[in-house]
């Protein structure tokens, strides 16, 4: 059973990430920013795991960064996945001011 994200949910999200991008200097503390499995990143975005296997091993690779520990285990930071996000966010106020 897939469960999306709300909206709010979403803007939290990527209001976090773009506070957190703005304040962190050079690099991402992977060690202690949380990881999400394959599933949870799935389930955030609303895809299936699936997706998310087949855009690891197409070429080039799509989706967010991610990790693998294993050939098996496969993991990612959640600010990998918060940049990820941002960088396919499209304003349409973007758009408009460009016409």
């Amino acid at each position: 059973m897939s469960r999306l994200l709300t909206v709010a949910q979403l803007t939290a999200l990527l209001g976090a990430a773009r506070r957190e991008s703005e304040t962190e200097e050079a690099g991402t503390d992977l060690l202690h920013s949380g990881w999400y499995t394959t599933e949870e990143v799935a389930e955030l975005i609303g895809v299936d795991s699936s997706t998310l296997r087949r855009w690891r091993t197409a070429r080039p690779i799509q989706g967010p960064p991610f990790v693998r520990l294993t050939s098996r285990v496969i993991l990612y930071s959640v600010p990998d996945v918060q940049q990820w996000l941002i960088s396919r966010r499209v304003d349409p106020a973007d758009g408009a001011e460009a016409a």
